[in-house]
């Protein structure tokens, strides 16, 4: 029997309806309080999501926080408090000494369970300190760790301005802040002529929150195929929120966003670009072409800019090429980071994902068995909401060289000699674009490299007589 009759021919989907075994989505407010910078986060819940935030956040030191906990106390609970006037005093405090440009009120588990009604108090609210309150759910019942955002920025899709609400020409492209960033301290005369290098083309709008070189990056990336990008959702500000109006095209930049890709849809009438997600040269090569091809655009030099990346990462790809990595399941970018290391060479064993939107990701599945079947690697299992008592079961039987983790198993694998690297970290990390797939394969292969490491000093040896010991 050869190797291809032994593959499946499709891919293969189970769901073992385990447990959220993620962070928290309410840390979402870690990257969008610094993303949006004329925000201020509210979380409302118990000391438990203090704790949880001040532990989680504790690294960025650095950074002048804009969030803050709404701690609810039993008095609250048993509802001898009245919430309006409690939150009214809080949001007056916040305006007093941050005055934002919006509030957003993001709610726990605890808001879910005593039937709070934030977005009932919070129109209120906004017309009397004259604020924007912006409401998203992100409680750890309902949502995996990276969905918090998504909650985020469907809220604030409904927040973006139409093309009747702005109506002059300047006033759109001051919204545009990218545009802006891209245009400062050029002449006008060198400006207006970069204008006509662009496609006549629909309106773009990108969705999902990346650092600012990804922004300058992908935007750049487009600009190249004459294609202009309209706005991002979110941006830098929440007062240069993009127009978005029915007929617009959108793009997710992320695969984690499947509700803000669904309001967008549904509430603002826009035409969702369905792509694989540009994280790495495979995947961003492919998100530019099918935007180029939506709009009836050739695309110019992907390929040999895509080979060019591969050429200059070979140091890492040798690390790799022919072992084997296990997802048990975090954030939502398993599928994507699972494609990407198995045109890298590596066989995926079985990817794990807390929640799986077939739609929203259905380019990326379809890019996924591609590039399974061109590489001659099996299919990967896809186990939704995993038991994690399970996978630690199949983990042993497999052994494989490296498991993609939540701190949570990352020790206890280690120890059992299984090489691991923390899920939460492609998180924050800058993994989009061209450019940083070095950035990707760096966090791959540091374990691989520490343990070998190791292994050249005889540190293996000397745990195994301790251990005797």
């Amino acid at each position: 029997m050869t190797l291809a009759q032994t593959q499946p021919q499709a891919l293969e989907f189970d769901c073992d309806t385990g447990n959220y075994h993620t962070f928290c989505p309410i840390s979402c407010v870690a990257w969008l309080y610094q993303k949006i910078e004329d925000s201020f986060f509210l979380v409302i819940g118990t000391k438990t999501c203090g704790y949880f935030l001040q532990n989680a956040m504790g690294v960025m030191i650095f950074a002048e926080p804009r969030y803050a906990m709404a701690e609810l106390e039993e008095a609250d609970i048993s509802a001898q408090l009245n919430d309006y006037e409690e939150l009214k005093r809080l949001c007056e405090g916040i305006k007093r000494d941050r005055n934002p440009s919006v509030i957003v009120w993001i709610g726990t588990c605890t808001t879910e369970i005593i039937k709070m009604d934030l977005e009932g108090l919070a129109p209120k609210l906004e017309a009397e300190i004259g604020i924007p309150i912006v409401v998203a759910r992100a409680n750890g019942l309902d949502y995996a760790f990276t969905q918090g955002e998504d909650t985020v920025l469907a809220a604030m899709a409904h927040r973006c301005p139409t093309a009747d609400q702005v109506t002059s020409v300047e006033e759109k492209a001051e919204r545009n802040s990218i545009q802006k960033l891209l245009s400062f301290g050029r002449k006008k005369e060198d400006v207006a002529a970069e204008e006509s290098e662009y496609h006549d083309h629909p309106p773009l709008v990108l969705f999902g929150s990346v650092p600012d070189p990804i922004v300058t990056q992908i935007t750049l990336e487009l600009k190249k195929q004459g294609i202009r990008v309209d706005g991002w959702l979110p941006a830098k500000r929440y007062t240069e929120l993009p127009v978005i109006d029915e007929g617009y095209y959108v793009a997710g930049i992320n695969p984690f966003l499947s509700r803000t890709a669904t309001t967008l849809m549904r509430r603002r009438k826009c035409k969702l670009i369905g792509a694989p997600f540009p994280i790495g040269p495979d995947g961003t090569r492919a998100w530019i072409e099918k935007i180029c091809s939506v709009f009836g655009i050739e695309p110019q030099g992907l390929e040999e800019r895509e080979a060019k990346i591969w050429e200059s990462v070979e140091d890492y790809l040798q690390l790799i090429r022919g072992k084997s990595v296990y997802f048990m399941g975090d954030n939502l970018l398993e599928i994507s980071l699972a494609r990407f290391l198995t045109r890298c060479g590596m066989t995926v064993q079985e990817i794990g994902i807390p929640y799986m939107d077939k739609r929203y990701q259905a380019a990326e599945l379809a890019l996924l068995e591609k590039t399974c079947n061109e590489m001659g690697t099996p299919l990967p299992k896809i186990t939704e909401k995993p038991d994690n008592y399970n996978q630690l079961i199949r983990i042993q039987e497999l052994h494989p060289d490296l498991v993609i983790t939540g701190m949570a198993h990352a020790n206890p694998l280690e120890a059992r000699g299984i090489s691991t690297k923390w899920s939460v970290e492609f998180t924050f990390a800058q993994i989009h674009g061209f450019t940083n797939a070095r950035d990707i394969l760096e966090l791959v292969t540091r374990p691989l490299r520490r343990n070998t490491n190791l292994k050249d000093l005889g540190w293996e040896k000397l745990v195994k007589e301790k251990a005797k010991v």
